[in-house]
């Protein structure tokens, strides 16, 4: 006999009963105290899973429960009063609300925070800070930059080019050989942004500084200010329309992000702008493709020459928390040397602590003298807020929108929004 719709929801009320109260960290039947840990990379959860059933093995007093709901999840449990106790999340414009209103502890007295590269800083306060707090500490660095097929490189006896100009010769001497010299996936907008955009723009333009400066006129930007999307942009704009223009596949219009892997793999073009992520998927047609990295050139200057990074996951622990040092002794397990070495390891990413043994992967290694010696950049497009749609216009730009009209536009959405805020 089925159940009558009342027994039906006083089940589901008792069973969402019993799950909040495992997530809110009550002891459980094992006599340990169980804190919530929210981890953000759906592509490594394996990975976590893993991490944290030896750490539950390694003790007798914690028992981490592994959340994997999302970020919009996350976002709700703070306004309901019941944040995750821990959390190794994307850092973005997102979590900057949390930073600037307080809501996560100082974790400046950690051992943690003691082994975290100094020059990364600026990484994490480009979205904020709370005053005399560490409120969050890099956990896994993200480079990207041109990925190029060394075959195709050698075959055709190109160098890595370290200028704009050997850039564009470059890609000539393919062109002339019948190989596409870039593969473009303009279907999916957030392959422009990421790398198209992205990469121009970060290779002539300080964009930390660019958006500090920015942030400072206000409601004020526009043709009249000190600076601008429109004064400062239009330069590597034009630089990226040239190479795309002249140098992608000619059914870069209709090609997605999958597209884009395959036919790399398959040897089609000569180089693609993506990130590392994009080597797992290559990969699984071309295990053996013998691929790497290097910076874009956007400049005649190789000491311009810098990568984009992206703080791919750090730590927070909530203030409203009710288990801060459960939750910290997890986090200086985290922490371990052969922990994040073997999590930055397995994700293609970059260990941001000082004594890290971590070897790269042959496939980044075009990045690693950028990343250590900090001659790197963040994207611009994971720097503009989320409610102006800068992959709508990034992806209008390569159809042949007109840049200064695309460029006003985007001076003018920030202008209304920082009159709104």
């Amino acid at each position: 006999m089925k159940p009558t719709r009342k027994k039906r929801l006083a089940a589901m009320t008792l069973g969402l009963a019993l799950l909040a109260g495992l997530l809110s960290g009550c002891t459980g039947e094992s006599g340990k105290e169980t804190i919530r840990f929210t981890f953000s990379k759906r592509e490594a959860i394996g990975f976590m899973t893993k991490l944290v059933a030896d750490y539950n093995a390694s003790q007798n007093d914690t028992e981490v429960v592994l959340d994997t709901s999302g970020v919009d999840v996350v976002s709700a449990s703070f306004v309901r009063g019941n944040p995750p106790d821990i959390a190794l999340a994307n850092y973005n414009m997102e979590t900057s609300r949390f930073v600037q209103r307080g809501a996560l502890s100082d974790l400046s007295g950690t051992a943690a925070a003691s082994k975290i590269r100094e020059d990364l800083q600026p990484l994490m306060d480009q979205y904020g800070t709370y005053p005399d707090r560490t409120s969050a500490l890099p956990y896994s660095i993200m480079a990207s930059s041109v990925i190029y097929n060394k075959e195709i490189f050698a075959a055709n006896n190109i160098k890595v080019p370290t200028t704009w100009s050997e850039l564009t010769a470059a890609c000539e001497q393919l062109k002339a050989a019948g190989v596409t010299p870039f593969y473009a996936t303009w279907k999916d907008d957030w392959t422009i942004a990421q790398g198209w955009f992205d990469y121009s723009v970060g290779g002539q333009v300080d964009t930390l500084d660019f958006f500090d400066k920015l942030s400072a006129e206000g409601a004020n930007v526009g043709s009249k200010s000190a600076v601008s999307f429109q004064k400062d942009f239009e330069k590597p704009v034009g630089k990226m329309l040239e190479l795309a223009s002249k140098y992608v596949n000619k059914d870069a219009a209709s090609r997605a992000y999958g597209d884009g892997n395959l036919a790399f793999s398959q040897g089609k073009a000569a180089m693609y702008l993506q990130g590392p992520w994009a080597f797992s998927e290559i990969a699984k047609t071309a295990p053996d493709l013998k691929l790497g990295t290097f910076p874009l050139p956007m400049t005649e200057n190789p000491e311009d020459l810098r990568v984009r990074v992206n703080v791919d996951l750090a730590a927070w622990i909530p203030e409203a928390s009710k288990h801060k040092e459960a939750a910290q002794d997890f986090l200086e397990y985290l922490y371990r040397p052969e922990v994040i070495d073997a999590y930055n390891k397995s994700q293609l990413g970059f260990t941001p602590t000082k004594d890290s043994a971590n070897v790269p992967d042959p496939r980044i290694e075009g990045m690693v003298r950028y990343y250590e010696q900090a001659q790197v950049y963040q994207g611009p497009s994971v720097l503009v807020p989320k409610t102006i749609p800068i992959m709508n216009y990034t992806q209008a730009l390569v159809f042949g929108a007109s840049p200064t009209s695309t460029l006003s536009t985007l001076d003018a959405d920030w202008a209304r929004l920082a009159f709104r805020q």
